[in-house]
């Protein structure tokens, strides 16, 4: 019955039925957004996903490297590197946890808050243009929409994931 309904619709709006297939339609944003952003930042020596997690710190100081990896959707052992590319380069840092010795507190240097605060602007009109063909109701309806879905479908969410086959427990 979906399919069928998907086939009309494709069909009404001239299109493949791949392009009223959400999973496809949300990658091909995801692409597309991606690379807008890539372009606002280019020549800050600051990727996508290095702003992500200069981001994802910014906004929680003293935050564990493991709660950071689930805020910024990266897996651990990518969000560890990212971290260490942005320490090396002065803009965050690791402090001890006082509750827990084997644990690392990261917080942005002031060079970091300061590179962030410079570069907002430009990712937040990346943002905007990437939306700018939808009038600003429609991009509020939007926002909310993606958010209601992707709230209630958070416990899916696992970093990684589609990258590499899961082993049985056992291999």
């Amino acid at each position: 019955m979906a399919d069928a309904t998907a086939r009309e619709n494709s069909k009404a709006a001239g299109q493949p039925i791949y392009r009223r297939v959400p999973a496809y339609l949300i990658r091909r944003l995801q692409l597309i957004s991606v690379t807008i952003l890539a372009e606002a930042l280019e020549g800050e020596d600051m990727p996508v996903p290095q702003w992500a997690v200069l981001t994802g710190i910014y906004f929680h100081p003293d935050i564990d490297q493991s709660k950071l990896s689930d805020i910024v959707s990266i897996d651990r052992t990518n969000t560890g590197r990212f971290v260490d590319r942005l320490e090396a380069k002065g803009l965050v840092e690791r402090r001890a946890s006082e509750a827990d010795r084997r644990v690392w507190m990261l917080r942005c240097t002031s060079r970091g808050r300061k590179l962030r605060e410079r570069l907002v602007g430009r990712a937040r009109a990346s943002q905007d243009a990437l939306l700018s063909t939808l009038s600003k109701t429609e991009q509020m309806q939007f926002i909310d929409l993606m958010e209601r879905v992707v709230s209630a479908n958070e416990s899916h969410v696992r970093p990684g994931a589609g990258r590499r086959r899961r082993m049985p427990l056992g291999e």
